[in-house]
């Protein structure tokens, strides 16, 4: 036995503990706007954060140390007595502002809803069943949009869709996209506001979810062009210009039955755009934190939601280039190149 890395995993352990009880204080912060109220104001103590916000001073005191304790906020020392407490500007924006692709508070929301659900992935387990996308906490469906909308805000329609052969010119004219997968509809909604002689039409099989992006696509004036249906990947109908999978495509129980279907409503010179997890093909190339962070998202969202549909091919979030290219080509595309990439994402063009 070696001490020294006896000790040293313990420390680990111990690290993980911290961040995964944070992650409790971080949704905390972010739902009674406490990074927003301390972004740019310098040291403050819990009294005035108290003051500033409106929340009880006991609570704050606390809070503020266990954010300072891990790494969230700096500790500014004592002023008369007081401690006192900032955020640096670069920790307040991937915590407050989510139209930058640094933004990574919705993730938090996203976690702690997943972990929600460990009762119940625990008998997953030892069955072998699936477990639904809409049978996890409802805030799992807000966060997630918070978590990948700040990318898709900065890149889809600026760097992606350009990206693709001859696509941005068809949709400024005016073409049919579909949006399968699409959640509350960030995703839908930026496509619909880019481009508004297209008609653009969201798709999803969670009633809630449908829901919710109906209320904010019309709380953001958008409609005109714009719609939502109740739909699954592998049975929708429609011609289309160009449909979309945003990190949707490992999740599905049948993958390869929804590119054949995407195969089949495409219209001539159509495309289809798949966003996965940037993934390498093997388990050794993604043992980093990007990695840890996604497998085990997988192993509690993805893999399981997969699982309790049909086919139920598992493909998992770390699936990697290779075997998409796998799934999307024995489909029936005849082509797929990678169009763009971010340290989250890559970006992959298919055509039949």
């Amino acid at each position: 036995m070696d001490e020294a890395k006896l000790m040293e995993f313990v420390g680990k352990a111990v690290t993980d503990i911290g961040a995964l009880v944070n992650g409790s204080l971080i949704v905390i912060g972010d739902k009674l706007g406490l990074y927003k109220a301390m972004a740019g104001q310098g040291p403050m103590s819990s009294a005035e954060l108290a003051s500033k916000t409106g929340h009880a001073e006991r609570y704050l005191r606390e809070w503020l140390s266990a954010q300072a304790a891990a790494g969230y906020l700096a500790y500014g020392g004592r002023d008369d007595g007081t401690d006192r407490f900032s955020l640096p500007d670069e920790h307040a924006i991937p915590l407050t502002d989510e139209s930058s692709p640094a933004c990574v508070i919705g993730g938090f929301q996203l976690a702690l809803a997943t972990v929600q659900s460990t009762e119940q992935l625990t008998e997953a387990f030892r069955t072998g069943q699936g477990f639904g996308w809409g049978e996890h906490h409802p805030e799992l469906f807000e966060g997630c949009e918070r978590f990948f909308g700040p990318s898709y805000t900065s890149f889809l329609t600026s760097t992606w869709i350009p990206a693709m052969d001859g696509v941005a010119a068809k949709l400024e004219a005016g073409a049919r996209i579909a949006d399968v997968g699409c959640g509350h509809g960030a995703s839908t909604r930026l496509l619909a506001a880019a481009y508004p002689n297209s008609t653009v039409v969201g798709m999803d099989p969670h009633t809630g979810s449908l829901e919710a992006a109906r209320k904010e696509a019309a709380e953001a004036g958008l409609g005109r062009n714009l719609s939502f249906e109740q739909g699954t990947a592998q049975h929708f109908t429609g011609t289309y210009d160009l449909v979309c999978f945003f990190d949707a495509l490992h999740d599905m129980g049948d993958p390869a039955g929804a590119c054949r279907n995407v195969v089949n409503q495409l219209a001539p010179g159509g495309a289809l755009l798949i966003v996965e997890p940037n993934a390498g093909d093997r388990v050794e190339d993604n043992l980093h934190p990007v990695g840890a962070a996604y497998y085990a998202f997988s192993t509690l969202l993805c893999t399981p939601n997969s699982l309790s549909q049909e086919v139920g091919t598992a493909l998992g979030a770390q699936a990697g280039e290779a075997r998409l290219r796998e799934v999307i080509t024995g489909a029936g595309f005849s082509s797929l190149r990678r169009v763009a990439e971010t340290p989250f994402n890559i970006v992959l063009e298919a055509r039949p």
